[in-house]
């Protein structure tokens, strides 16, 4: 379904052996630890090419990752690979530098975009949730087409800083899962104060999935 762009396969290897040899040890991060992720090719991965789907940026290696990626790392989530996206997150998937994702309920359907692979490698179970930007609807509608979760989360929320962006005054990181309750702990994981970014919110963190079965 061309949702992956970049497999990190070796690394995530590691990266869970090293989460199995922790909570073993008893040194447990919290509910994203050890848990497989993907996140949309416009969050800067250090070392790891983030291309925002576009051939102007083929070649770009970040020198280090965007603030909601270190967040997730430190909460113990593992990075299997980047995902499809059409390019800037506003060109067509026909544009783009890859070969565009499908959904996989329907090959021949497309699974939204502008976060296409988050939507469609959330849905054929090949991460347990990923990251997605949405400005004009970029997460909601390829949650909506794949039949899975997304969020927008209210701006200022999660930090921009070392996310490709499309309009920086409109553009929201959230995440895209299964559940309710999973986006809920993806959001607990990237949310918080940022002040290398002029937009974060400077608020407390809530427990979002505290009152999740109240409806």
């Amino acid at each position: 379904i061309n949702s992956y762009v970049t497999i990190l396969a070796d690394s995530a290897l590691k990266e869970a052996s090293a989460a199995t040899l922790e909570i073993e040890k008893r040194t447990y991060r919290g509910p994203l630890h050890g848990i497989p992720i993907g996140l949309k090719d416009l969050f800067d991965t250090e070392g790891i090419r983030t291309t925002a789907q576009s051939k102007v940026l083929e070649h770009r290696v970040p020198d280090q990752d965007a603030t909601v990626v270190s967040k997730l790392r430190q909460s113990g989530a593992i990075l299997l690979g980047k995902l499809a996206m059409h390019e800037f997150a506003l060109g067509g998937p026909t544009t783009s530098l890859f070969k565009p994702a499908r959904n996989p309920w329907s090959t021949d359907r497309i699974p939204g975009g502008s976060s296409s692979g988050s939507g469609a490698a959330v849905a054929a179970g090949l991460c347990m949730g990923a990251l997605g930007s949405d400005t004009m609807g970029s997460i909601r509608g390829p949650a909506a087409l794949c039949g899975i979760v997304g969020l927008k989360p209210t701006y200022g929320r999660i930090s921009l800083r070392g996310v490709f962006p499309n309009s920086t005054s409109l553009d929201h990181v959230g995440p895209l899962a299964r559940s309710a309750r999973d986006c809920a702990l993806l959001l607990q994981g990237m949310a918080g104060y940022d002040p290398t970014d002029p937009a974060s919110a400077d608020l407390s963190i809530p427990d979002f999935s505290a009152e999740i079965e109240g409806g």
